[in-house]
């Protein structure tokens, strides 16, 4: 098979970089590692740029501060790839930070039990706007931004080189799919086929991504941690698995030993697709016998019915899409995930266990636990936080807004 990137031609980078000054509020972010620089911090630009310019931030004494992709269109004007010392960004640096990402995650990999994770974490792994998953031997690599189309087939280069995945895929955000000043289309196959689904593993059991059609990169691997976590507690039990989308953690319940499985989603191809990850496992003795069930509807709506129905599980989890992605949405979402805890709390079986998690970054892990247990307190039940959980290393944190994942694993009792 031919290791040639298809790629169309695409924006040339800019021969001149740019010099950039800043404000001192903007320097003491970009020292403390902070990786965008707003267009209201910029005093001074040496030229116009194009988007995929290099941006180098000079202080007052004209020493380098830091380098980074221009983005004359975005109110985060320049993504920064590199701080502290001058670079040299080529080929040849893009290897490198490709292959730092890379062995970061090899503790993953090592057994072969886990063939999906992160390669590339935007931001906090020096790669503003730019997102990789890999699933087996499929690399999907997402664009937020068309600073990256000069460095594309460099970045790509190293990725093919470093991983060495037989199939890569492009997928694109909307705006920049939308965008009619390059080839490039959302799912575009550089490598291999493109075809879907794409099977892989994690902690031993089998799941499809659908990385053309599927919701970002085609799956959410960022709770790989707490599925295997849930796997552990679900012996023996009743699990209800809301907001439950491709349907890991129902399929880690049923690993794990649940004798029944109900699995909720508003989208009634994701309820078809947990039933397709169902069948792949069904060469485990748990998964096999495991009673499962699959409810389309309005996860709210649903909770309220299976209340209403006296229906009751010993492993309750509650994990949906972020309810605060401004941050005018943040009181609103708060409201959001106190309602889904009254609504769950009345769903667990004496002794259980809820599971809830947040992908709100705009929602700080203080707002939402505290939302949690005044959200039990007042459907009449308390929290015995069991643990609480962040990110996987394959989802680094490299500065405070890089922080979305947080998760309570709770026993419910009633107050006294």
């Amino acid at each position: 098979m031919s290791t040639d990137l298809r790629l169309p031609p695409l924006p040339e980078l800019g021969h001149k970089r740019l010099a950039v000054r800043v404000t001192k509020d903007a320097l003491r972010h970009l020292r403390a590692g902070h990786p965008w620089i707003y267009d209201k911090s910029i005093t001074s630009l040496s030229h116009e740029g194009s988007a995929g310019d290099l941006a180098v931030v000079f202080d007052d004494n004209r020493r380098f501060v830091a380098i980074g992709l221009f983005d004359p269109a975005s109110p985060m004007r320049i993504k920064v790839l590199h701080s502290g010392s001058p670079a040299q960004i080529d080929a040849g640096w893009w290897a490198g930070k490709v292959r730092a990402a890379s062995q970061l995650r090899l503790p993953i990999s090592r057994d072969g039990a886990t063939t999906g994770y992160r390669v590339m974490n935007g931001e906090n792994d020096g790669f503003p706007g730019l997102v990789a998953d890999r699933f087996g031997s499929t690399v999907v690599v997402k664009l937020y931004s068309p600073a990256w189309l000069p460095h594309l087939r460099s970045v790509l280069g190293a990725i093919r080189d470093e991983i060495g995945p037989k199939n890569v895929l492009l997928r694109l955000s909307r705006s920049l799919a939308a965008d009619s000043s390059h080839q490039l289309v959302d799912g575009y196959s550089v490598l291999g086929s493109g075809a879907e689904p794409v099977e892989f593993s994690e902690h031993g059991l089998r799941f499809l991504a659908h990385p053309v059609t599927g919701q970002k990169t085609g799956f959410f691997l960022d709770q790989r941690d707490n599925r295997r976590r849930v796997a552990d507690l679900s012996g023996g039990a009743r699990m209800l698995d809301m907001f439950s989308c491709t349907g890991a953690f129902s399929v880690a319940a049923a690993a794990g030993g649940a004798t029944h499985v109900t699995s909720v989603d508003i989208n009634a191809a994701a309820i078809q697709t947990v039933a397709q990850n169902l069948a792949l496992n069904e060469a485990n003795h748990n998964v096999a016998k495991a009673q499962c069930e699959g409810i389309v509807g309005d996860g709210f709506e649903v909770m309220e019915r299976l209340r209403r129905d006296g229906r009751r599980f010993d492993v309750v989890v509650v994990d949906p899409p972020s309810f605060a992605q401004r941050q005018a949405n943040v009181e609103r979402g708060l409201k959001a995930y106190g309602r889904l805890t009254e609504l769950a709390v009345s769903l667990v079986a004496s002794g259980g266990v809820l599971v809830q998690a947040s992908c709100s970054s705009r929602i700080t892990e203080e707002q939402f636990f505290n939302q949690l247990h005044v959200s039990a307190a007042r459907a009449g039940t308390r929290l015995l936080e069991r643990e609480r959980t962040g990110h996987g290393i394959d989802h680094p944190v490299a500065f405070p807004e890089g922080a979305y994942l947080k998760a309570l694993f709770a026993r419910v009792e009633p107050l006294s």
